[in-house]
């Protein structure tokens, strides 16, 4: 499958392109292919005669959020559209939207203190991808960590979850890439955990 990813070179990103054997994966960079945000036509070049796109844009360590996810959606999402791509998978993040309500007391304190910005524009981002129209699937993984991946993954829109819940970023990519083919999420949000 040829499968565009956005956040190639994030943590995230670089596991996924680790976990994708057997797809030839395009990494979109701002280095070699321009800003996501703005270069609309060099996301319409990029997104067109894939099967598929990942998003695994984040902001990395930053608590500023740049509205990098919402002006992301803004290009990608039309770009999919006018080419004909319609399978797309966004990772977002545990705590974002309903997902709030799951979270343990201390991680919900942290959702809306620290992260509130950062958060508020993945839940615009992600209210443009549920109304895309596309063939999308959200993401909800737990705090990455750089443990191994022990394929043990934990999946639903509702998970019991206790303390500081964690998945690794080698797990987390195996479950993105896992929906490539497998389409029992397409259309619904799902937190991951271990």
């Amino acid at each position: 499958m040829n499968v565009l990813l956005f956040g190639a070179t994030g943590g995230l990103g670089r596991a996924i392109v680790q976990q994708a054997q057997g797809h030839h994966v395009t990494a979109f960079s701002r280095a070699e292919n321009g800003d996501v945000t703005v270069d609309r036509q060099a996301v319409a070049n990029a997104v067109r005669g894939q099967d598929a796109v990942i998003s695994a844009l984040g902001r990395g360590n930053s608590l500023r959020s740049e509205q990098l996810m919402s002006r992301a959606m803004d290009v990608i999402l039309p770009a999919m559209q006018r080419e004909g791509v319609r399978r797309l998978i966004v990772t977002s993040a545990f705590g974002v939207g309903e997902s709030f309500y799951e979270a343990p007391l201390l991680a919900k304190i942290f959702f809306r203190t620290a992260l509130r910005h950062i958060y508020a524009d993945k839940a615009i981002a992600d209210d443009f991808v549920r109304r895309s129209g596309l063939d999308w699937t959200l993401v909800y993984p737990t705090r990455l960590t750089d443990g191994p991946r022990t394929g043990s993954v934990r999946a639903g829109e509702h998970l019991e979850l206790h303390g500081i819940p964690k998945i690794s970023r080698a797990d987390a990519a195996a479950f993105v890439v896992q929906q490539l083919t497998d389409p029992s999420w397409t259309g619904k949000t799902v937190i991951i955990s271990t």
